[in-house]
């Protein structure tokens, strides 16, 4: 990146989709332009969990709305990532393909904790400096995230499955506002927030910060109406419950700051908010306008001056799960070596998604931690589902797979894989057999080339009559990629061999 270049988030949430596009000078963001469609998507979820068609057109005409401002932007100054629904959507992995066409630009599906790390970020970007330590609740459409953090780093984050679209259709489908219909929203919340009060009761915190639309509204509803000076507090929350009772119906809620795309979603994000006073012991919430799109903008910039926290998370997980740092480095040095050959020969970018083959070499052995036998499983296991801060689930599993891949059939992985990606296999499990000795050693005298309808490997005459096993495995691994229908060629200097 240049020192002044402009980048842009993308958040598709649940309740709103929001574009947000900055000027980045000297590591400070300057907002430049925004967009928000309230597309409700969560509300698109039919009984069985699959996103409805309606709900699916009207994201796709967002996303090509969005897309039309991103045009012409290079794609490593723009992340877009989508948080519950299409965590949670049984049919998301059909949707997103369109998704990604009509925007123009790749989609991460963000793990609950990854989207409160980043809605931290956001929010303490955009507070005043201070040691306290801060509770920052986001009660988004169909997940609220919690975050205790200190300064601008997170200390503790978790994601529960309530939002205001969800439990205002759960428990308000037809606008009714009755003390049942809301007792019964209030209690299953609290029932929710159970799991976590240990960890985020106000023995934690000295300040409440509410971020996202319905805190915001919330707050804006209070200070306009007088029952509250600033923010939200309890007595606020009293006076508010009251005016929705006596209204009787959502629609009939005459409230100075209720906006008219916030009014279906009020009775749901109410009974959270009144549940997480309650039982987190908040008297108080201020607010802050900082969210996750502004996370995702600082945590971009970190990324392009090479203050990725993905590198920081690998570093914690070699750590954690006592990786052999001599040989993961053997490992991943000979994958590198091997996956430029291949690019080269592809015409790819040998640049693109290395880091991600890099990851793979370096955290292939975690497994070991578990048990001996079958470690790539477990260590593929590990990276699907261990919750890994600045990692997308999407990455996560081309993570996993990859690693799932380095030994043992290749079956395993399905089929349908691009060629790029088969080539970061070949390269990883090339590289964890030939240090299969575990010693430093000089590169082997390998070429690697890309054919039409597979690989070929080229080894010099010496190399392989003085390295019988490893002769012995290339040539099994030659079948194994014949299993699959694809071809490793394998040839000396002097020699064919299959």
């Amino acid at each position: 990146m240049s020192p002044s270049h402009t980048i842009a988030a993308v958040d598709l949430g649940s309740n709103s989709f929001r574009l947000q596009v900055a000027r980045v000078v000297e590591d400070h963001i300057y907002p430049l332009d925004a967009l928000k469609d309230t597309v409700r998507f969560a509300a698109a979820l039919d009984g069985q969990g699959r996103l409805n068609d309606k709900g699916q057109q009207r994201a796709l005409a967002a996303l090509a709305r969005f897309g039309e401002r991103l045009r012409g932007m290079a794609p490593e100054h723009v992340r877009v990532v989508a948080t519950n629904t299409l965590r949670v959507a049984k049919n998301a992995s059909d949707f997103l393909p369109r998704a990604e066409a009509a925007l123009g630009f790749p989609i991460e599906v963000i793990a609950g904790r990854e989207e409160a790390r980043l809605i931290y970020i956001g929010a303490a970007h955009s507070l005043p400096a201070s040691k306290e330590r801060r509770l920052v609740v986001d009660i988004g459409g169909g997940s609220t995230e919690f975050i205790v953090g200190q300064q601008y780093k997170p200390l503790k984050t978790e994601s529960l499955l309530m939002g205001c679209v969800s439990y205002s259709l759960k428990f308000f489908p037809d606008g009714r506002l009755t003390k049942q219909a809301l007792r019964d929203a209030e209690l299953a919340a609290r029932s929710e927030l159970q799991a976590i009060v240990q960890d985020f009761n106000h023995e934690h915190w000295q300040l409440a910060i509410g971020t996202s639309g319905t805190a915001r509204s919330l707050s804006d509803i209070m200070e306009m109406n007088r029952l509250t000076e600033s923010g939200i507090t309890v007595a606020g929350m009293e006076k508010l419950r009251e005016i929705m009772l006596k209204a009787g119906h959502i629609d009939s809620v005459n409230l100075d700051g209720l906006r008219a795309d916030r009014r279906p979603v009020l009775p749901g994000g109410f009974a959270i908010m009144a549940a997480v006073f309650a039982e987190l012991g908040v008297d108080r919430m201020g607010i802050t306008l900082g969210a996750l799109r502004d996370g995702v903008l600082y945590d971009l910039i970190g990324r392009q001056h090479q203050r990725d926290l993905r590198e920081v998370t690998v570093a914690q997980f070699k750590r954690r799960y006592h990786v052999d740092m001599a040989q993961q480095n053997r490992v991943a040095a000979l994958a590198e070596h091997f996956y430029r050959q291949l690019a080269a020969s592809m015409g790819l970018d040998a640049e693109q998604d290395l880091n991600l083959l890099l990851w793979a070499s370096r955290l292939h052995e975690i497994g070991l931690s578990v048990s001996h036998s079958s470690y790539h499983k477990h260590s593929a296991y590990i990276l699907q589902h261990a919750d890994m801060p600045g990692f997308s689930s999407h990455e996560q599993a081309r993570l996993a797979l990859l690693v799932l891949g380095h030994k043992g059939g290749l079956k395993k992985l399905g089929s349908g894989h691009a060629r790029d990606r088969w080539a970061r296999v070949l390269s990883l499990r090339l590289a964890v057999l030939c240090c299969r000795s575990r010693t430093d050693r000089p590169l082997p005298p390998v070429q690697l080339v890309a054919l039409g309808n597979g690989f070929s490997l080229t080894a010099e005459d010496d190399w392989l009559a003085n390295n019988p096993l490893t002769h012995t495995a290339l040539l099994q691994e030659a079948e194994e990629w014949r299993e699959i229908g694809q071809v490793l060629q394998l040839s000396s200097n002097f020699l064919h061999w299959s």
